[in-house]
């Protein structure tokens, strides 16, 4: 489980490839709220899906 989001970082969602990137608004224990491209505000359980990290600086 990933824990150590903080507000401002870039993901996705592991099962919801079309909510496309989202940006964590907020976070409260294991309660996520992030900002999806296509679908808006949506309150995440992190215990329960992992919300995938998005890193743009690969080095290249």
């Amino acid at each position: 489980m990933n824990f150590a989001l903080s507000p401002g970082e870039l993901v996705r969602h592991p099962d919801q490839p079309d909510w496309g990137i989202g940006q964590v608004q907020s976070v409260d224990g294991n309660r996520v709220t992030v900002n999806f491209e296509h679908v808006g505000k949506q309150m995440i359980n992190a215990a329960v899906i992992e919300l995938i990290t998005i890193n743009f600086d690969s080095g290249a």
